[in-house]
This record gives C-alpha cells, structure tokens and sequence, in this order.
C-alpha cells in the first residue's frame, strides 16, 4: 500500500519535471526564431565572405601548421617507386600559389594594383620564410573580403556575354564570381 502513494508522487515529479522542460525548450526555441527573424536576409557580399572565411581558416591554419623545417616539402622528395611526382610544388608554392590565385580574382574587383616582383601564379619570388609566405596569404584574403564588401547584384551580374556564355541573369542564376572563386579554390586545395 506505501508503495502506490511513492509511486503516484514520482509519476507527478517526473510530469512536472517534463513539463518545465518543455517550457524550457519552448522559451528557447521562442528565442532563436525572435534573433533569426530579426537578422538580415544574406546578401551575395556576405555569402561570398563567409565562403572567403571558411576556406581561409582552413588554408591559413594548414599553412600555419606546417613546421617551419618541413615548409618546403614536396612528395618528389621522398622517391617513391612508381610516384609521378616530379615537378609537384612545395608546400611553400602551393601557399603562394593559392594567395597569388586570390590576388588575381580579387584585384580585378577592387582595383588594387599586384604585388611588386608579382611572377606568374606563385606570387613574388623574394618570398622565402614561413613568416613572409604567411603573411603574403593572410593579405590576400584581406583583398577577398575587402572584394566580397563590395560585391553586389549589380555588379556581379551585370548583363554580358563572354566566350559565347549566356549573360547572367540575377536572380535566378548565381553569381558568377562566387562560382570561379569557390571552383578554383577546390581545384587548387582538393
């Protein structure tokens, strides 16, 4: 007889508990619509920046990584039998390589003159250290962001026909930069 009064009373404490809970979620969940419906919808300049800032961490924290001893390291170095790795750049020049490719997109947009000494797609040749390698990325990507602040519907589909390619026609195909830039950086970093 003790036991159904022990009973009933845990079966009331585990509803309350239930309850509050659900309350708990309901607040919540309240809340994060309130903060979603009060951000602005995205815009082509911050889509194309949190792109620029995904690929950047990524890039940066690899070539941050990377000892500073085993910077210019190339799987032609190991001799593997049967590994057709002759002439594969570094990873000093795949760096430089990916911050000379984000030069080339990005100065075009915002009118920013090369880097001096700038040689074809590895960027200056002077650049040797971890140090200055670095650095030279992390100032490309400041020239995508500042590229990406300034992309706009207008501008990236501005009516053209290049190559015999349809012009652009905003909205309903997207943006042509976004495309080259995300396609190039997956060609080049895999």
């Amino acid at each position: 007889m003790k036991q159904i009064p022990i009973f009933l009373l845990l079966a009331v404490l585990i509803f309350t508990v239930a309850a509050l809970g659900q309350g708990t979620k309901s607040a919540a969940a309240a809340s994060a619509s309130q903060a979603q419906q009060s951000q602005p919808p995205p815009t082509i300049a911050s889509t194309v920046d949190r792109e620029i800032s995904t690929i950047e961490k990524e890039i940066v924290e690899a070539a941050e990584a990377m000892p500073e001893d085993k910077f210019n390291f190339s799987p032609e170095s190991l001799n593997i039998p049967g590994g057709e790795y002759k002439g594969v750049r570094t990873f000093a020049l795949q760096v430089k390589h990916v911050a000379a490719s984000n030069y080339f997109l990005w100065s075009a947009l915002t009118g920013d003159k090369l880097p001096e000494d700038f040689k074809g797609g590895n960027g200056p040749e002077d650049l040797k250290t971890k140090a200055d390698i670095v650095k030279f990325l992390k100032d490309s990507f400041a020239l995508g962001h500042k590229a990406a602040a300034m992309l706009t519907p207008q501008i990236c589909c501005r009516p053209r026909r290049t190559r015999n390619r349809p012009a652009c026609t905003w909205p309903h195909s997207p943006s042509p930069t976004h495309l080259i830039i995300t396609d190039r950086w997956r060609s080049i970093c895999g």
